[in-house]
């Protein structure tokens, strides 16, 4: 160490190259400066990588390459809209795009388009280098390099100067000097290794194997310190490195001089993890003194001498945290001798801690600690947080991808992964691709790869279609696919719209799953979130069914059009299940505990349910139907059988899509049976204790509650609101009274008009249009509604059960129905029971369809039920201009696609088509001439002769002939309820 003294000097350091020298840095020095020359000598080398690695944009390249010389021209773009609405002379306004073109001395070139103008300039700048064959140099160094920069480095570390720095593994070689004895200054490697990015590289750099090996480093370092033998030593069990002079007084002095905040003796709660899975998590208590080194207070723990032979995991959960695994590398050989890496020459013994590896990323063996404590870049101070047996639990279960989207919503008892992305306005908690992300994070994985294919629209016009990544990697090339992928088959792939490629790769690029929807989208967002919720459903499936044959897990990949490399897979995720199943040991049927694939409910146990529900409150009839947003607040409870209770949740507003999958299916089913203002209580068997002890605050009072007596979750819920689909609050802002009401005021003009005994609704949901029947005087005698929907039909069923009761009671002579039935089931499905009705109607219906399952039906029900009159209804898509421009601008509107060409929006997200006049009469026209019936067209909200139509357009066909065919009796539909006159209902729930 020397000083320099300045009285005032202005100080510039340069370094210099073959071709010239670079001006690094300058100061204005008016101090005594305390250097060392292993300090400098690391600030001139990290300068000398600085200025040899390029981080220079492409257009900077050009600029010092031609200056002046390069000129940049950039001029707007106009694109037609791809989506206009057929049948309108609407001018679309298009996306605001910029076409940058650049010329150079030697050549000109011309980018793509770009919503921004400084994108199109830097690939016009990239296209120039690219043709110029600029190629930029990377700093790889090579194994010499690399060697002689960690021999520097560790010079540096050991400094003096290094001492004051403020950096986390600064505030270790602090700590350590008040580690008494032989200890005092010895710095353990493997905390050396954690904590310094740059001396990990540098080891990768010599060998990649410690990427999956950090034992190897410590071999690599003992190395590199060899030749600095006189000024650093090691200690005997070759784990750690001391200074062999001491630090000068004055330094030593200054260190004393900081004062700390904290107190003498700290309290530290952490988790105990036992290698074996049969022994519990324990909750531990860290008793660390400010005045020693909390690395000693954590190997004491694991019942080791001292900090050197305990390992740190990288941080668990947030990047931000200082949680970390600790843990022991117990009998070790540690090979110097021929080969300086040493890595094969490390050998682990012992039991595996499969839960411990599992969080880590790396195998651990032996027991383990979990803690929150460290130093950090914010303060010289050792920060800490306690750790509980919830945290742990929580950590566990964002491993999943479910358990990521409960968390985000925090709402464990209630949330569920969603089945499929429907719209930005109706969800709720962490995007699919936020999920996707935060799930490969955890598990190690490199960040998911999203790549755009845009198909053109028009194929006869020879255009092709164009593929944007979201993050750059080498792609798959058509028609190729990398080895081993485990597949069902290739599926052929529609053209038009945007389709989304995912991609996951290891940290080692290994491809792991790729998945290629054949579905494609009129929206980027759309593309992408559901090709996230795709692969998000798979990994669900096997996280939750850790049994799965090969076969079948693949079969599943297949249905979602995803491809998997079983190797890499398996080696990725082989302990997973391990970590996931151990508590179904437990689940023992007498405790009340399920395993994992029973947190999702089905209709077995929305039976068990009835038997403990309680309904309250008095009805306002209006209830959540498909598509609509219902609000709830629920309390859910740890009950057991001598009526304890124990509060695990609460939610005081939870928001969720009714039909999305987003809750728990059994809490679904509930508010389908309430109404706003009304409350439920039931009862349900318990869900995953991992699920249970992520929730409750006292884990040590919720395992007692569990391990003594038979326990059952208990949910309290209040509906406290409906909002109504988008397409509603369209119809809503511009029509009085609202077009589905005047859908069904048309419909019952025909009936009374026709005089018809018989009505048939097909896909008559939660039967709006049957129970409007039961306030109008008519001739009808027998209603009949059929629906895929067992949810909407037991909505229906509750409703028209207590009408047709009431006015039966009540004696009113207008109402004439003497039987009704509803039936579950296809509406494509020839069913005896069907056929030959007076009037059939099919209202807003078959635009949930699939337009080849549309003409099937309306083959079916004119050529096979053959109703006297049919009227069918469906969204005129000529009018969604108006409806759309008539709704304020919300949250629907998605900020990937500001920038996109204006388009009319399908009305309702589920909605698979929507036509124009113009198709949906040669549609009808079509199906009347194959099958002897004539049709007149019609509609509600808006004027036939008037631009653009009606907002609902309507077909009314009649049959030219009588009905006289011999039908054969087959039953396809269930009877899900069925009321006569003078007899109770029947339900055949």
């Amino acid at each position: 160490p020397f000083s320099i003294a300045f009285s005032s000097l202005s100080l510039e350091l340069w370094i210099g190259f073959n071709n010239g020298r670079k001006k690094i840095q300058q100061y204005e020095v008016h101090l005594v400066i305390n250097v060392t020359v292993e300090g400098l000598m690391e600030k001139l080398s990290s300068a000398a990588a600085a200025a040899k690695k390029s981080s220079l944009t492409p257009k900077a390249i050009i600029s010092q390459k031609f200056g002046k010389k390069a000129f940049y021209k950039v001029e707007e773009v106009e694109e037609s809209s791809q989506n206009e609405c057929p049948g309108l002379a609407i001018q679309q306004k298009g996306p605001c795009l910029y076409r940058c073109s650049l010329q150079l001395p030697e050549l000109s070139v011309v980018s793509e388009t770009f919503r921004r103008k400084k994108d199109a300039e830097q690939a016009a700048a990239e296209k120039a280098i690219e043709k110029l064959g600029i190629h930029l140099k990377e700093n790889n160094p090579s194994e010499d390099e690399a060697r002689d920069n960690l021999v520097n480095h560790l010079s540096y570390l050991f400094s003096s100067e290094f001492l004051s720095a403020a950096q986390p593994l600064s505030g270790h070689f602090r700590a350590v000097l008040k580690r008494k004895g032989c200890l005092n200054g010895c710095i353990p490697i493997s905390v050396m290794a954690m904590y310094d990015a740059k001396l990990r590289n540098l080891c990768r750099s010599i060998n990649p194997d410690v990427e999956s090996n950090p034992l190897g480093i410590t071999s690599i370092v003992l190395s590199a310190a060899a030749k600095l033998s006189g000024s650093l030593l090691p200690l005997e069990d070759s784990l750690s490195l001391k200074r062999r002079s001491p630090h000068p007084p004055h330094v030593l002095q200054s260190l004393e001089n900081c004062e700390s905040t904290l107190p003498e003796s700290i309290q530290i709660q952490a988790i105990h993890i036992p290698s074996s899975v049969n022994e519990s998590i324990e909750p531990l208590v860290l008793n660390v003194s400010t005045s020693g080194y909390y690395l000693d207070v954590i190997a004491q723990a694991l019942g080791v001498t001292e900090a050197s032979r305990v390992l740190i995991s990288r941080t668990i959960g947030k990047a931000s945290s200082e949680m970390r695994l600790y843990f022991c590398h117990m009998h070790q050989s540690l090979d110097q001798s021929s080969e300086p890496l040493g890595v094969h020459a490390i050998q682990l013994q012992g039991s595996q801690n499969v839960r411990a590896s599992y969080f880590a990323g790396q195998e651990v063996y032996g027991d383990a600690i979990l803690a929150s404590v460290g130093y950090t870049w914010k303060s010289a101070d050792l920060f800490h947080e306690d750790v509980s047996v919830r945290t742990y639990y929580r950590l566990l279960i964002n491993k999943i991808p479910s358990g990521v989207y409960k968390l985000s919503r925090e709402a464990i008892f209630a949330a569920e992964l969603p089945v499929a992305f429907t719209t930005r306005s109706n969800w709720r908690g962490s995007f699919p691709r936020e999920i996707l992300r935060t799930f490969c994070g955890q598990h190690g994985l490199a960040e998911p790869i999203f790549s755009i294919q845009c198909n053109s629209l028009d194929t006869s016009a020879g255009s092709h279609g164009t593929c944007k990544k979201l993050k750059v990697t080498e792609s798959v090339e058509e028609g190729k696919r990398k080895p081993g992928l485990a597949t069902g088959g290739e599926s052929e792939r529609p053209t038009g719209a945007i389709q989304c490629e995912v991609k996951i790769f290891s940290k080692r690029h290994d491809l792991i799953l790729v998945c290629l929807p054949t579905k494609v989208y009129k929206k980027q967002t759309d593309a992408i979130q559901n090709a996230a919720m795709k692969v998000l459903s798979w990994l669900n499936v096997f996280f939750r069914e850790s049994n799965m044959s090969s076969e079948k897990l693949i079969s599943f990949a297949k249905e979602l059009d995803i491809q998997f490399h079983s190797e890499y897979f398996l080696k990725q995720f082989t302990i997973c299940p391990l970590v996931h199943n151990f508590w179904t040991s437990f689940a023992r049927t007498e405790d009340g505990l399920l395993d994992s694939g029973n947190m999702k409910a089905n209709d077995d146990i929305l039976e068990n349910v009835a038997s403990s529900l309680s309904i309250g409150g008095q009805a306002s009839g209006v209830h959540p139907s498909s598509g609509s947003l219902a609000c709830i607040s629920y309390t859910s409870c740890l009950v057991t059988g001598g009526c304890m209770k124990e509060h695990l949740e609460s939610n005081e507003e939870f928001e969720f899509e009714m039909g999305s999958g987003a809750v728990i299916s059994y809490i679904e089913g509930i508010v389908t049976q309430i109404s706003v203002g009304q409350s439920s209580c039931f009862s349900v068997e318990l869900p995953p204790l991992e699920f249970i002890l992520a929730a409750a605050d006292d884990s040590a009072t919720t395992l007692s509650l569990l391990s003594s007596r038979k326990c059952s979750l208990e949910y309290t819920i209040t509906l406290l609101r409906v909002t109504e689909p988008l397409e509603d609050r369209m119809e809503q802002a511009l029509f009085s009274p609202p077009l589905s009401k005047q859908r069904v005021e048309y419909a019952l003009q025909h009936i009374r008009e026709s005089r018809a005994l018989s009505l048939i609704d097909f896909g008559c949901g939660s039967g709006s249009l049957l129970d409007s029947l039961l306030d109008y005087p008519t001739h009808l005698e027998k209603i009949v509604g059929v629906d895929i929907s067992q949810k909407s039909l037991t909505r229906a069923a509750k409703m028209l059960h207590s009408k047709l009761n009431t006015k039966l009671e009540a004696r009113v002579p207008s109402n004439r129905i003497k039987s009704a039935v509803l039936y579950e089931g296809s509406i494509t499905s020839f069913d005896s029971r069907l056929c030959g009705f007076d009037i059939g109607t099919c209202l807003e219906v078959i635009e949930h369809m699939e337009e080849n399952e549309a003409s099937l039906f309306g083959d079916v029900v004119l050529s096979a039920f053959c109703p006297t009159i049919l009227i069918i209804s469906t969204p005129n898509y000529e009018y969604n201009v108006i409806l759309q421009k008539s709704t304020p601008q919300n949250q629907e509107e998605d900020p990937d696609d500001k920038n996109q060409p204006q388009s009319y929006k399908f009305r309702n997200h589920d909605h698979k088509f929507e036509w124009t006049r113009s198709q949906f009469c040669d549609w009808a026209i079509n199906l009347s001439k194959r099958h002897n019936y004539n049709v007149e067209f019609s509609g509600v909200g808006g004027v036939a002769d008037e631009e653009p139509g009606f907002a609902s357009q309507i077909a009314v066909f009649r049959r030219k002939d009588e009905h006289s065919k011999n039908v054969e009796i087959v039953h396809h539909c269930e009877v899900l309820w069925e009321w006569t006159e003078g007899n109770s209902s029947k339900c055949a729930l």
